[in-house]
Parts: C-alpha cells; structure tokens; sequence
C-alpha cells in the first residue's frame, strides 16, 4: 500500500524483463474477529485489500500501455460479492477489489489491457489455519459448500494463469468465483 514500494517493484519488474505482459495483484488481509469498526482496524485492512490493489494497477498499467497491452488480475474474496458479518472492513475491501476491476476493464479496454479478479472461498492458505486447522471449524465450512471440501491454492492460481493467457482474450471486468458452489446457493 506504499506508492513508492509499488513503483519501484514495477520498475525494478520493467528493468529486468523489458516489459511487464502479466500481473496479479494478490495481497489481502483478513479483520476477522477484531473489531473492525476501530479507526486503526479498518484503515489497515482497506489500505492493504484495496488501496494496495489500486496503487499496483495503477503502475501496472502505465507498463502495459508503453508496450501494447497486458492481463491484470486481482485477487477479491466471495466477500466481494456477498455480505459477512463478522469482517467488515475485509468486505467492503473486497467489494471495492470488484469495483475497481471493472473500472480498469472500461477505462483500459481499448489499450488492450484487460483486467479481470478471481474471487476465491475458503481456500487452506496461512490466511485460513483458524478454519483448516480446527476440525470442527473446518467441517462446518465443508458443509456449507456444496463440493464439501475446502479449495487449494493451485486451484486458484490456475484459474489466474488462465485469465493472463490468450484463451481468455475477450474476457475483461469479470470477477470469476471459485468457490466450490458456496456463492450458487
């Protein structure tokens, strides 16, 4: 959520390949069980989950436009698109992560940018160890998603490269679920 961070890792990404083509905006932090109506609490959390994303697309996009065109895709949640009362500012975040997608898919769409998120459920990452690591926790989640199981990472990042690749070359502005069906019901 550091500009100057951000414009360097691009520069520095610019300088040792020549172009940037593809990136994924993929940072988030979860205000799960803290108060998240405190000041501090939610500053954090929108700085990270939706400034963060807006500072990097932002660079991002000033790289691509100098060669062409490109794929950037951004990492929302369900909480995207859904409510959850037990994290507020993660959620707002996360609805702001859709949002500003298909800002960036309109605004950049005849520069050949084209920017899509995924919006991932409970996947088993260091960000979930309080669901996956709790049996009761977790068969609580698996059977609240019709597939009865918890997502893997790869799941997520196969979904990313394809949305970077030349097989998703009309698809711009879409926030792909990948939830096991827990959004479908």
């Amino acid at each position: 959520a550091d500009e100057a961070d951000v414009k360097a890792l691009i520069g520095k990404a610019v300088s040792d390949y020549g172009r940037l083509d593809y990136a994924c905006n993929n940072a988030g932090i979860n205000d799960i069980q803290k108060d998240e109506y405190d000041l501090d609490v939610w500053e954090r959390s929108l700085s990270v989950n939706l400034t963060g994303v807006m500072l990097c697309m932002k660079a991002e996009a000033e790289a691509m436009l100098a060669t062409g065109g490109g794929a950037i895709v951004n990492t929302s949640s369900i909480n995207g698109l859904v409510g959850n009362p037990m994290q507020g500012a993660y959620t707002a975040g996360k609805h702001g992560v859709v949002g500003l997608t298909r800002h960036g898919a309109l605004r950049w769409a005849e520069a050949g940018i084209r920017v899509n998120c995924v919006c991932p459920g409970v996947i088993e990452t260091p960000m979930t160890d309080v669901i996956s690591q709790n049996p009761e926790i977790k068969k609580t989640m698996e059977a609240m998603t019709p597939m009865r199981r918890l997502g893997q990472p790869e799941e997520i990042a196969s979904a990313i490269v394809w949305l970077c690749s030349d097989q998703a070359s009309f698809v711009t502005g879409h926030p792909m679920v990948i939830d096991g069906g827990a959004t479908a019901v």
